[in-house]
């Protein structure tokens, strides 16, 4: 009873104050956590709404680029005799999208200096990126990276950026001068051709080849 008495006798003497304030009061709870979600903007699937104006001009006028490279490099007309389907510009078959893996890829630049140039042949390889597609040179002094787009059953749209030496290309749209536009296109059975108008090193054209790379049995 003591106890009670006295807390009694307090409350008498100390009239105003509070009842609350004879108990420590619980400490607030912690703020919780910012979390923050970040939500990448979806690659559109129209390869026009993401080209440039300039690399919407490069691909309308592929078929001007093509006539003036073939005829400045005329006198090398038995080694572009050589190769085919690739340097025919009307070559193109169905079915353009290539199987996402890893190919032996060359590249012929027409145009230029000297008018034709074909180089040794490295790895390029392709891979599946949600709806798309996407096509990287692996090696070598000018590597160009980006997305491939379905443009009709006979041709896809290649827009990409160039890398150089060791470092990673940047995105398209982030460096006009780096940035690159395409067509890729099926020539013949496991053999296919990515077309690029002026590419920025004085050629009128770089033609790539990809073929698959096929394993060798052991």
């Amino acid at each position: 009873m003591t106890g009670r008495v006295a807390l009694i006798v307090l409350l008498m003497l100390a009239p105003g104050l509070s009842s609350c304030a004879l108990f420590r009061a619980a400490p607030a709870p912690a703020a919780p956590a910012a979390m923050v979600e970040v939500v990448e903007d979806p690659v559109p699937l129209e390869w026009a709404s993401v080209a440039t104006e300039r690399d919407r001009a490069r691909l309308a006028a592929l078929e001007q680029s093509w006539s003036q490279a073939l005829a400045s490099a005329r006198r090398f007309r038995r080694a572009m005799a050589g190769e085919g389907a690739l340097l025919a510009p009307d070559a193109a078959q169905p079915r353009a999208a290539p199987t996402p893996g890893t190919y032996i890829c060359r590249v012929i630049k027409l145009g230029g200096r000297p008018a034709f140039a074909a180089f040794r042949p490295f790895h390029c390889y392709v891979e599946a990126e949600g709806e798309l597609l996407t096509l990287v040179k692996g090696s070598g002094s000018q590597r160009p990276a980006g997305r491939l787009w379905a443009d009709g059953d006979t041709r896809m749209v290649f827009l990409g950026a160039m890398g150089f030496g060791a470092e990673d290309p940047p995105a398209y749209g982030e460096d006009a001068s780096r940035d690159v536009a395409g067509r890729l296109e099926r020539v013949a059975p496991f053999r296919w051709r990515l077309v690029i108008p002026d590419p920025g090193d004085g050629a009128l054209l770089d033609v790539y080849e990809l073929i698959p790379s096929v394993p060798l049995d052991p």
